[in-house]
């Protein structure tokens, strides 16, 4: 079996513990709300500033440039350089905090996530670091300037970068066995005519958990004057740690402790001079005192070298669970070998197909190796944060995430962003998922059966939203992801995992009944003012928040995903029913909820517009009238995406449910006039659930596929173009409005970081493509679109989906000049060491497809991983 493979295997029979170590440090702490005990927890942005981060010990995890540890993060390895300018060492990334950001929090550093395995046997990332005074106060002082309207200053704007005077620093791990770790750190002078000094500090610490007053053991990494640190710790036993510096035959250890310097944040005599940022000081000050070279809890070797132009300076580390021999690097250089190898064959293998480019092989190793780079260590109880600790207790209440005091996570999670986004979020979770299980199904199914475990989910049975505020609404995605995991497990190895499919069923159904329980508070299958639903400012105002004088706001979105919902639950319930017959009769339950749902969207009193042919908000007042939202934005789109196919196969094998099925139409006329006739067979005997019928489907497609409205050469579009020239404008409302906005948000709604008035964004267009197809399966190639609307060129639904996600694809891939358009306005990225490395944002301008907002999103935008899978199947 291929090595990556037989590691996998090995993890699933929990014949080794291959995961136990991985890429799991965050690349942002500071500025989080875990972090925040500021009165009621009010202050998240600037409570815990990045100038704090290297002197205050954090509370519930760690950060780092590229850093490592195992999945209870007892310790970590993490790498920080220096360049001989800087004011401090680069321990970790720095970006703007949202109340600086003029687009709300951003990072101000290059780096990129080239590669990674499953098991984290290797893994590769680059940062970039000027050779120069790292211009902290420019960035913060350029972009407080800005206003919404303008461009985000980046750190290339400042000019660090013009004359290739930067290193290029790669931080490499590969396994020699599960607990066998070794970190490889390689700089190399970009410029042709500088030479510069560069100091690489790898570091290893302790996560603090003993200053919280639950328990004084304090481990420490002891000096035993040999080649190898020593280490103890109740959780991961002993350890040894080496690094090899080819400039200095004895490496240079300085030790001190990972606790707050008081001194300096708080005017606070420190206990002890050996504090959090000692290892700073005595590299950037020269300070005397502050580190010894005996012990702590936290270590760095001070490597130096002076960089010629071209040169590279290689620094090799061993982090190991057994002492190594005299030597411990005799073995390095080849374990390194072959482990690159191995990664090389399990994506050949195991990914990528022989119809694809080389360019498209990078874009889905990269995107897959992202995603696998902001797996992170996730700490976070509720209960505990609100009250405080023994040795810190909140003096006051707080009101963020009340009644989620249950919440406890202490896990590897995906998270959205590690910078950005660095917290659960839970629909982005599911999509996440979409591209992991193309390389890793059991981790897949364990992150998807976490978000329902007891630990998480609320008693209510509603899932957690987000970080910022768990009771929130996201879309309810998770058993459509669960649903699309099974099939492919099933289409992989021909396998029914009935087990998994079944444990998450139980746990959607009291979230489904959470749902209608508490948003369809009229009963009328209308889901009212459900929240934001995951699309930040794409209405008129805050959907989150109260509407004034009692109204309610009727969401054609959230009603939509209710329909998707009951969809995806009728077909769970169904495939379950084929070897256990009790979920027959559940399966007739949810096709009651869908139908019932479907009725009242399509109803002359529902949120479709005849006139327009889409379907809008409303809003509804006490007074018993209402009057829709006429934004055409994707938010009249996700009707579509409540579309199933009921096979002849099924039908035949559930004769009670196909009764009930024909009995609705025969009796119950009235509830499916509005709806796709589900009765007739399309291709292959199918038949289609859908809310939208035959006309309805192409009225709302005409609009989607007009490169006028919403259809770009990136993708369908979050708001229709025509908004460019007819904004939306809400006057009972202090003429709020909605423009077209293809860009960065001119909105502060959600903090100001993302926009749905106008870009690209990956997770619905993921969604659409995948609707298409469904409706292909129904209706085949005798039903054809102008595509674009208007051309006159006429195309099934299966091509138009092709043609949607290449036109995804190609917003990371090269043309004939080599430009890649996410990045086509940066011309720093069109240099031969740049133009290869990518980024995946956060979602992308509606016009040009230039990269947005979080610029790591791997995330949901590897999602262009399963759509190369998909072009190339």
């Amino acid at each position: 079996m291929i090595p990556e493979k037989q590691r996998l295997q090995d993890s699933l029979e929990r014949k080794a513990d291959w995961k136990n170590w991985g890429t799991y440090v965050g690349d942002r702490e500071w500025s989080t709300v875990k972090e925040d005990y500021s009165p009621n927890s009010s202050n998240t942005w600037d409570y815990f500033p990045h100038d704090h981060a290297r002197s205050r010990a954090y509370r519930w995890s760690e950060d780092s440039i590229g850093g490592f540890c195992n999945r209870f993060q007892n310790i970590c390895l993490g790498n920080a350089f220096w360049n001989g300018k800087d004011p401090i060492i680069k321990e970790r990334l720095f970006g703007l905090p949202g109340t600086v950001g003029n687009h709300g929090e951003d990072v101000k550093e290059h780096y990129f996530y080239l590669d990674n395995t499953p098991t984290h046997s290797y893994s590769k990332m680059l940062y970039k670091y000027p050779m120069n005074e790292y211009p902290y106060s420019k960035l913060e002082q350029e972009s407080r300037a800005r206003d919404r309207y303008q461009a985000e200053y980046e750190i290339e704007d400042t000019g660090i970068f013009d004359n290739d005077e930067y290193f290029d620093c790669y931080i490499e791990y590969a396994k020699a066995d599960q607990d066998d770790i070794l970190c490889k750190i390689t700089a190399i002078n970009r410029s042709k005519d500088k030479e510069a000094p560069i100091y690489i500090l790898p570091h290893l610490w302790y996560r603090n958990t003993w200053s919280w007053g639950y328990s004084d053991r304090k481990p420490v990494i002891k000096n035993k004057n040999t080649n190898q640190l020593e280490t103890e710790e109740v959780h991961i036993g002993k350890r040894y740690y080496s690094v090899y510096d080819p400039e200095n035959p004895r490496t240079t250890y300085l030790f001190t402790d990972n606790e707050t310097n008081n001194q300096r944040l708080f005017n606070v005599p420190n206990k002890s001079p050996y504090v959090k940022d000692g290892i700073n000081n005595a590299v950037v000050y020269q300070e005397k005192g502050c580190t010894n070279n005996e012990m702590g809890s936290k270590v760095a070797a001070k490597c130096f070298k002076l960089v010629k132009p071209g040169e590279s300076y290689t620094v090799k580390i061993r982090f190991s669970n057994y002492q190594q021999p005299e030597n411990p690097f005799i073995d390095f250089d080849s374990i390194f070998e072959t482990r690159i190898q191995e990664a090389d064959q399990f994506y050949e293998s195991s990914v990528h197909t022989s119809s694809m480019s080389v360019d498209t092989k990078r874009i889905q190793r990269q995107s897959l190796a992202g995603l696998l780079w902001t797996k992170q260590y996730y700490h976070f109880g509720v209960n505990m944060w609100k009250n405080g600790d023994p040795n810190f207790p909140r003096p006051e209440k707080v009101e963020r995430n009340s009644h989620w005091d249950h919440f406890y996570a202490n896990d590897v999670i995906s998270m959205p962003d590690k910078f950005e986004f660095p917290f659960l979020a839970s629909w982005d979770l599911a999509f996440q998922m979409m591209p992991m299980m193309l390389i890793d199904v059991e981790w897949t199914k364990r992150q998807l059966i976490l978000i329902t475990r007891e630990w998480y989910t609320h008693s209510s049975g509603q899932f957690p939203a987000y970080e910022w505020d768990f009771g929130d609404v996201n879309p309810p995605v998770h058993a459509w992801a669960c649903l699309m995991v099974y099939q492919h497990i099933e289409k992989t190895t021909g396998e029914k995992d009935l087990e998994f499919l079944e444990q998450v069923f139980h746990k959607c159904l009291l979230n489904f009944n959470w749902w209608v329980n508490r948003k369809d508070v009229n009963g009328n299958n209308i889901f009212e003012s459900t929240g934001f639903l995951g699309l930040d400012n794409i209405g008129v105002f805050d959907r989150s928040s109260k509407l004034p004088e009692g109204k309610k706001l009727q969401q054609a979105d959230g009603t939509s995903w209710m329909a998707f919902y009951s969809a995806n639950m009728l077909k769970i319930s169904l495939i379950l029913a084929k070897e256990r017959k009790a979920y027959e009769s559940i399966a007739t339950k949810f096709l009651e909820h869908f139908i019932n749902i479907a009725k009242s969207i399509t109803s002359k009193s529902g949120l479709w517009n005849q006139e327009e042919g889409f379907f809008f908000d409303s809003i509804f007042s006490p007074k018993d009238s209402s009057s829709q939202i006429k934004i055409f934005s994707f938010v009249g789109l996700i009707p579509l995406f409540a579309c199933e196919i009921l096979d002849s196969e099924t039908l035949v094998a559930l004769p009670k449910f196909k009764e009930r099925l024909d009995w609705f139409v025969k009796y119950r006329p009235n509830l499916v006039k509005n709806i796709a006739p589900f009765t007739i067979l399309g291709e292959n005997g199918n038949r289609l659930l859908s809310i939208v019928d035959k006309e309805k489907l192409q009225r709302l497609l005409g609009k989607m596929l007009d490169e006028n409205w919403f259809l770009s050469e990136n993708g369908i579009r979050s708001l229709s173009k025509t908004h460019q020239e007819n904004p939306f404008i809400l006057e009972s409302c202090d003429s709020a409005r909605v423009d077209y906005n293809p860009g960065e948000s001119t909105s502060g709604m959600f903090g100001g970081n993302s926009n749905w008035r106008g870009p690209v964004w990956l997770a619905v267009n993921y969604l659409m493509i995948q609707s298409l197809r469904t409706y292909y399966q129904y209706y085949g190639d005798s039903f054809q679109l102008e595509y674009p609307t208007g051309s006159g060129h006429l195309f099934s639904l299966n091509l138009i989906a092709d043609d949607l996600s290449k036109r995804i694809v190609g917003i990371f891939s090269e043309n004939e000049k080599g430009v890649r358009k996410f990045t086509a306005n940066k011309p720093i990225y069109q240099k031969e060491h740049w133009k290869n490395n990518l980024l995946f944002h956060e979602y992308f301008h509606g016009d040009n497809g230039l990269g947005l907002g979080a610029s790591h999103q791997t995330g949901w935008t590897a999602l262009v991983a399963k759509l190369i899978n998909e072009l190339n199947e």
